[in-house]
């Protein structure tokens, strides 16, 4: 078998190998010890008790840390593997749903520059180049638009008089024209051009909506994390699981299993597709949530600076690097708005003045809800009567908070659950001193939320001084208000003292840019036209009109009297004989013949009654401030879903306050306000985030008397604003922002229209 001498050599060393292996375990006996060590058949096995017992070897081994273990059967954790595989999947599927939505957003952006390059002359590659190319034969071969000029391939349809280097330049400068135009056009949704392309994304926003709510219930806590070795574990063969208090004692391991089933319930909640509705109409019934998906992913880019405010670069920093926990929240934040909500967690005490419109409510929930994520139980909303209802309604379908509605009838089997139970309790200023002698003082209130702030601007007022008690014992405080100043600089240092005294000095004593600078760590405040680019047109009108022979009897009789509200009326109150009631009916028909819904503000309930009386069609209201806090929001509902031509009557300081109105996009305000303030809340009604339609103001005013007059003066009202409160580069000394208070107003007015009205013999007018 062996060919070579090697080969034999090795083989004759292996068999003297074995047969001496062979002798030594002869002479040892090896076979028979072998034998011995053959294993019994197998013992029954003992139960987890016994293993554990304080006699057995595994309790011997273990030692002391035995103490405090828990023992529990795999098949009470046998749906885990699966939990975990679905859980798993989610962060994959938002992966890719924000994928989708991103390339959805791209070919939205492309089709509307492909529709602006198509519109744009050829003539325009030569503004781009400094005229270093000649478009003319181009236009000779009929390509008169850039978007020809990209589309045109020269080597197949060659253009006379265009040689290879002209024709290379002309397609490159096309090219850098597609792509900077591209770069600059948003995201843009159009319900007046439901594109193919529009409908994909909001197609993927709808499905990216439920995705991401799930994956905020994922990314809230460590549960994947913590629980992970369970997926290790063979549930075949192993039928207990011994838990050793090392990491978390056994308690918090079932705590954490509780947990880990109850995120994936919520999470299959928020991924089961139910009945969706056409993405149109969704997007029609929250169009506000959907642009703010699309700032989320950037998609609307904002101003980062204006964002910010006056805010220092190390507060701004310290703003940034705060962590914002939006688990118990279920609406997606603008950028803007999450800017806003962790201003508030590390300033604690702050006055949120952004322009109304903008979405306050959000950001104060949205720091409700972190604070809820962290451990805290108990909140507290005070706000007026009239928008107790919407902040409830808010509560509910913007944030996992659980709400109390501490006003009216129930409220103190509201006020005992909320102590009892915890979450948000939503009460009025009227009922604030109820609340602090009945239950206030035994509730630890984490954060008190003020809504429509202004109403404390009187430090003498009993609102204000229960109120500033509730903000003094809570360690964290937010003001809102889109109005911080209406009249002195006094009230906007009022409400800064209420939340950090320190920041207060004297106004006169400085510019109001320095002013802002001082209260900037209380203070931010954020512009419409600086944060919301899908705005639509605000188109101011003011309707100057002459007095009809009955609007001059009335105005006179009432500079008579020396009565400032009943001139102020006037021109209002004698029906379809006032000019400025032609004019209103004008308006209101043309808004129906285009299907728009119109809003009609005035201060005099009189004037609200005659116009309901006068106008045509379905007219909702008047809506006065006698009407119940609950009803308002009812009104507001019917009003919204009456088709277009409907008309909602409101008195100024009731529906321009709280209330949300995007379904109106014209807005008719029948006499000049006292404030301002009062005018830009109310026209903030309509325009705010939501609104897909241009809103158009009109206000109708006479062209002598009273209301010239007012406008006169309160400009001055306006510019006080400018300087102070709003992000403006106007740089004035505080001491010349004097104010006229109303009385004075008043006595001025009267005596100027008596010395115009009968300092000259009267003319009688030719009916």
């Amino acid at each position: 078998m062996f060919s070579g001498s090697r080969s034999k050599q090795s083989a004759d060393q292996a068999a003297e190998f074995l047969q001496a292996f062979w002798a030594w375990g002869n002479a040892a006996n090896l076979t028979a010890q072998l034998t011995s060590m053959h294993p019994p058949a197998p013992a029954e096995p003992v139960s987890v008790a016994e293993a554990l017992g304080d006699g057995s070897s595994l309790a011997r081994l273990l030692g002391e840390t035995t103490q405090g273990h828990g023992v529990i059967p795999m098949t009470m954790l046998s749906d885990l593997p699966a939990i975990f595989s679905r859980l798993e999947g989610v962060k994959d599927r938002h992966d890719a749903a924000i994928t989708s939505v991103r390339a959805a957003a791209l070919s939205v952006r492309q089709a509307e520059t492909r529709r602006l390059m198509a519109a744009m002359p050829v003539e325009r590659l030569r503004e781009a180049t400094r005229e270093r190319i000649v478009v003319a034969p181009l236009k000779a071969a009929g390509l008169v638009t850039v978007w020809d000029a990209l589309q045109w391939r020269p080597h197949d349809q060659p253009v006379t008089g265009m040689g290879e280097i002209s024709s290379t330049r002309i397609k490159g400068a096309a090219q850098t024209m597609w792509a900077s135009t591209l770069e600059e056009v948003p995201a843009r949704i159009d319900v007046s051009q439901r594109t193919a392309e529009t409908g994909r994304l909001l197609e993927w926003l709808q499905e990216w909506r439920g995705i991401r709510r799930a994956a905020g219930f994922l990314a809230a806590g460590s549960l994947l994390h913590d629980l992970g070795f369970i997926r290790q574990l063979a549930p075949a063969k192993c039928s207990h699981l011994l838990l050793m208090p090392s990491r978390m004692q056994v308690s918090q391991f079932s705590e954490a299993v509780s947990a880990l089933r109850e995120t994936a319930a919520r999470v299959d909640g928020a991924l089961s597709p139910g009945v969706r509705r056409d993405v149109w109409e969704d997007f029609l019934a929250d169009p506000a949530g959907y642009f703010s998906m699309l700032a989320e992913l950037g998609l609307h880019p904002e101003d980062e600076t204006k964002t910010q405010g006056d805010l220092s670069p190390a507060l701004v920093e310290a703003i940034r690097s705060c962590e914002l926990r939006t688990d118990n929240l279920k609406a997606s934040l603008r950028g803007y708005q999450a800017f806003g909500a962790r201003f508030a967690l590390v300033q604690k005490k702050v006055l949120i003045g952004d322009e109304m419109g903008l979405g306050k409510t959000i950001e104060a929930l949205a720091v409700l809800s972190h604070l809820r994520s962290t451990g805290e139980t108990h909140f507290l909303v005070i706000s007026p009567a009239a928008v107790v209802t919407n902040w409830m309604r808010e509560i509910a379908s913007k944030s996992e908070l659980r709400s109390h509605r501490l006003h009216g009838i129930g409220r103190e089997s509201a006020a005992r659950l909320w102590m009892r139970d915890g979450g948000v309790a939503v009460t009025t200023y009227d009922s604030l001193r109820w609340l602090r002698d009945a239950h206030a003082s035994r509730v630890a209130v984490a954060c008190v939320v003020v809504d429509e702030a202004h109403y404390i601007k009187n430090p003498h007022a009993k609102r204000t001084q229960r109120t500033v008690e509730l903000l003094d014992r809570s360690p964290r405080a937010i003001l809102l208000t889109g109005t911080p100043l209406e009249n002195r600089v006094e009230e906007f240092q009022g409400l800064v003292r209420h939340l950090q005294p320190e920041l207060v000095v004297d106004a006169g004593e400085f510019s109001a840019a320095r002013f802002r600078r001082q209260v900037a760590p209380a203070y931010l405040r954020r512009n419409q036209e600086d944060v919301l680019v899908e705005l639509p047109e605000l188109v101011e009108v003011d309707e100057w009109l002459p007095m009809s022979p009955a609007d001059l009897s009335e105005y006179r009789q009432a500079a008579i009297d020396g009565n400032f509200m009943r001139l102020r009326q006037a021109c209002l109150i004698r029906g379809e004989e006032s000019e400025k009631v032609k004019r209103l009916r004008e308006i209101v028909a043309e808004a129906e013949d285009n299907g728009r819904r119109v809003i009609v503000f005035s201060h005099f309930l009189e004037v609200l009654h005659t116009v309901a009386r006068v106008l045509p069609g379905r007219v909702f209201g008047p809506l006065t401030g006698s009407v119940p806090a609950h009803e308002r929001q009812s009104l507001v509902d019917a009003f919204s879903s009456a088709p277009g031509g409907a008309v909602l009557v409101c008195q100024i300081v009731a529906g321009g306050v709280g209330l949300n109105i995007q379904a109106a996009s014209v807005v008719i305000i029948c006499e000049p306000q006292l404030k301002p303030t009062t005018e830009w809340q109310a026209i903030a009604r309509a325009r705010r985030m939501g609104q897909l339609h241009p809103v158009q103001v009109h206000r109708l005013l006479n062209e002598q008397g009273v209301d010239l007059r007012i406008t006169e003066i309160l400009a001055r009202k306006r510019e006080l604003f400018e300087q102070f409160a709003r992000d403006s580069e106007t740089a004035r000394s505080a001491s010349e922002a004097l104010d006229i208070s109303e009385a004075e107003l008043a006595r001025e007015v009267i005596a100027a229209e008596r010395e115009r009205l009968f300092s000259q013999p009267h003319e009688p007018t030719s009916p």
